[in-house]
């Protein structure tokens, strides 16, 4: 038996020297297990897999230039607490930057065995996910935006608890800043009653359209406070935050300082040429103060080690722009992280300069470890983020200053960020000025909540702005869930065709049928779950669907070419019957795998097919969209529950 401190091993040599061996393995967290050689060299493999390995491997191998047996008895003999300062030691001395550590070297990672450490990036395999949206500013109530951002994150979540995985997913409203003082006052409130107001409808927005989160938050809670406060302390600590003079350009509508790069010359209404936000359009205004600062300039090799992973930023448009903004530096300046009070007063006070209050986009970034319990140890469960889910103009804010902040404070950064484009109204920007900004609330009394729901999901892609178009969102929801879906089940669990409300099993009658329609239906059900699942995890939702409505068309063709309801009147033939239940049992096989692979996406009317069709709770996971023709097990009769469902009311066009 012998006693090895995994942080500390490195590359293959070590690896072969203990071959044959039984260890003891200390993990991350000081807990003792028993493993075998088998399992040691897996650890090893999933050390040499971490996006941070690189720096660090060939200065940890040197320590390591010793016998096994000599390096056995050593690490054997320490006690505890010589092995935490010396590991401490060790990665203080490597670091990469003034004083950045990285406690998490071995947390959830994974690498094939080899001499040479070579970079292979895989999907994350750990069993909790935490997912969570952007905190939605409360300066005005939700419009379509906002639901997109919060039913993505839903339907990831949703997809990840069909896998089996153990989900976390957050939301919630940001509630500090000068525009939400502005909006209140405009509102005749005091500022927490406003705030309260929109955060209310932000929650109703999430009830409304199912978003099922874990845990909504409000940036004005004390508990949120208490963990800035611990957060902003820890970065202190670790000589992070320096007071020092800054000036520069600052947009007070976005509330951000903005370097020479973002900013572009316009025309204001008296002819003046003024410098605006090239992002936003806003006005901005030069500003010198003394502030806490935040030595953002000392990050950059992290941030670029952090990027090096493809997939750490999706889609790879915004990959490449946030590793290019890196890469130049320009957004790498020292951060100004407090302001003066008295010019923001509707903030969280610094704690260590009552005269100051902490930048609004600090505050809100640290809502993602206040969710979870930070800095109660209970955070570590679901730490770090699976995904985070952020509209394209805060692609900075997540993708430079909050790996920063983690980085700094000794914690992981986020395993990936999902970057999704803006939502224009027919083809046009949304905004109050022109009128056209979509209430969710008013939309969904149009064309129902599923519907709705489905529509945002369906019609978006992650890389590029989405529109909104009524005449497109009767046309989808009419041709897709109304004719595609729902007249399928109509067509097979009517009175006419299914008196006796049968869902014959399907591994009893898959291959009774003999038309290329039949084998196109059983070929697209064997394969649709393997492509949905494909577009799920690469975010893409939109390919889902395209996924199950064309397997749905594969189906109703099927129908129409066999023709039950022409099978049905010959009751006396069983040949017949035995062809009228084999398209029974594939309409609504079809039907079943459908409502299962969209669950994600319209939970309620996916619950409710399931329902209609008797289908077990516990029979409702990832595992069950694989057609049941293909189980060898023993068949299995169903009945539906009741005849007549309909599934999706067809939309009148306005």
């Amino acid at each position: 038996m012998a006693c090895v401190l995994l942080r500390n091993a490195t590359r293959g040599g070590l690896a072969r020297r203990l071959r044959g061996s039984r260890v003891i393995a200390r993990t991350s967290d000081e807990r003792c297990v028993m493993t075998s050689r088998a399992r040691l060299e897996k650890a090893l493999e999933e050390l040499q897999r971490n996006p941070y390995y690189d720096k660090y491997a060939e200065k940890l191998a040197r320590l390591q230039q010793t016998s096994p047996a000599e390096f056995l008895q050593r690490v054997g003999q320490q006690e505890k607490k010589s092995r935490e300062r010396q590991v401490k030691r060790v990665i203080a001395k490597y670091q990469p930057s003034t004083s950045a550590t990285f406690p998490f070297l071995l947390k959830n990672v994974r690498s094939s065995w080899s001499l040479t450490i070579k970079r292979q990036y895989v999907k994350d395999l750990s069993e909790n996910k935490y997912i969570t949206t952007p905190i939605f500013y409360v300066n005005a109530g939700p419009h379509i935006g906002h639901l997109y951002s919060a039913v993505l994150a839903d339907a990831v979540a949703r997809y990840n608890g069909m896998l089996g995985h153990k989900t976390c997913l957050a939301t919630g409203t940001d509630e500090h800043g000068n525009k939400i003082k502005a909006a209140a006052a405009a509102a005749g409130l005091p500022n927490l009653e406003y705030c309260t107001r929109i955060s209310r409808q932000f929650r109703e927005m999430c009830d409304r359209f199912e978003v099922d989160y874990s845990r909504f938050i409000r940036t004005t809670e004390k508990q949120h406070s208490d963990a800035v406060y611990h957060f902003w302390n820890r970065l202190e600590e670790r000589g992070h935050i320096y007071l020092g003079k800054y000036s520069g350009w600052y947009c007070v509508s976005d509330e951000a300082f903005l370097g020479d790069a973002d900013l572009v010359e316009e025309k204001d209404s008296t002819g003046k040429v003024i410098k605006v936000s090239a992002e936003s359009g806003n006005k901005v205004e030069w500003m010198e103060e003394e502030n806490y600062k935040f030595r953002l300039s000392a990050f950059q090799d992290d941030l670029k080690y952090w990027l090096r992973d493809e997939n750490t930023v999706r889609p790879a448009l915004y990959h490449k722009i946030l590793s290019q903004w890196v890469e130049e530096g320009a957004c790498l300046q020292d951060l100004s992280v407090t302001r003066i009070r008295n010019k923001v007063p509707w903030a969280i006070p610094s704690p260590c300069d009552e005269s100051h209050s902490i930048y609004v986009w600090m505050d809100a970034l640290v809502n993602y470890l206040t969710v979870l319990g930070y800095p109660n140890e209970s955070y570590k469960e679901f730490w770090p983020p699976t995904l985070q889910i952020i509209g394209k103009d805060i692609l900075k804010f997540h993708g430079i200053y909050w790996p920063a902040f983690l980085i700094a404070a000794g914690l992981e950064p986020p395993k990936t960020l999902l970057c999704h484009a803006h939502w224009t109204v027919d083809h046009k920007k949304m905004s109050k000025s022109m009128g056209n900004v979509i209430s969710p609330f008013e939309a969904a009394n149009d064309y129902s909540d599923e519907g709705l729901r489905y529509f945002v999901l369906r019609e978006a892609v992650p890389q590029n702005d989405a529109n909104y178009s009524s005449t497109k969102i009767v046309n989808v929801l009419n041709s897709e869930l109304a004719d595609t879906l729902g007249n399928l089940v109509s067509r097979c669990t009517g009175k006419a065709v299914n008196p006796s409300k049968e869902f014959p099993d399907p591994a009893r009658y898959w291959d009774v049928l003999r038309s290329p329609v039949a084998d196109e239906t059983r070929e697209a059900l064997k394969s649709v779950g393997t492509r949905a699942r494909e577009s799920y995890e690469e975010y893409n939702l939109h390919h889902v669907v395209d996924a199950v409505i064309s397997m749905l068309h594969s189906a109703n063709k099927m129908v129409a070419y066999h023709e039950p309801w022409q099978l049905r009147k010959r009751v006396d033939d069983a040949d017949s019957i035995e062809q009228l239940k084999a398209v029974i049992s594939l309409a609504l096989e079809s039907s079943r795998i459908g409502a299962l692979i969209l669950y994600p996406i319209v939970p309620r009317l996916s619950s409710g097919l399931l329902d209609f069709l008797n289908i077990p709770k516990e029979s409702r996971t990832w595992t069950n969209t694989a057609p049941e023709f293909l189980n060898n097990s023993s068949a299995k009769e169903r009945h539906i529950e009741r005849n007549n469902l309909i599934l999706f009311k067809k939309i009148k066009s306005q």
